[in-house]
């Protein structure tokens, strides 16, 4: 069974940085895709961001200019560095994985935006 787990959620302040982790238990390379989506209390999971395997990226229109999104795949993890923070950046963050017919989900991780 494959498992993400995700990491680097906090309290930080507008304007603030964090880098979001996503660990898998295999070689990353074997995802067709990989990415970000969040989430509030009451809403449907957002995308965010995703990375495909031709090395393409793609961001929402909401994170663009301040959201990067980036792998390693010598540590089989995935990365969301957010700069620029926002209150409404405010939700969970869940990674995801993508194969031919299931979409892995991490277990979320929460990122709160506030003075």
């Amino acid at each position: 069974q494959v498992h993400l787990v995700e990491s680097g959620g906090g309290l930080v302040q507008p304007g603030g940085s964090l880098v979001l982790s996503c660990a898998a238990s295999r070689d990353i390379t074997t995802f067709y895709a990989m990415g970000w989506y969040r989430q509030t209390p009451g809403n449907e999971r957002d995308f965010v961001a995703g990375m495909i395997s031709d090395g393409s990226k793609t961001y929402a229109d909401s994170v663009k200019g301040r959201f990067t999104a980036s792998r390693d795949g010598a540590k089989d993890t995935i990365y969301l560095q957010m700069k620029s923070l926002k209150p409404e950046d405010t939700a969970v963050y869940y990674c995801y994985a993508r194969l031919p017919d299931v979409t892995l989900w991490g277990q979320g991780t929460q990122v709160t935006v506030s003075s």
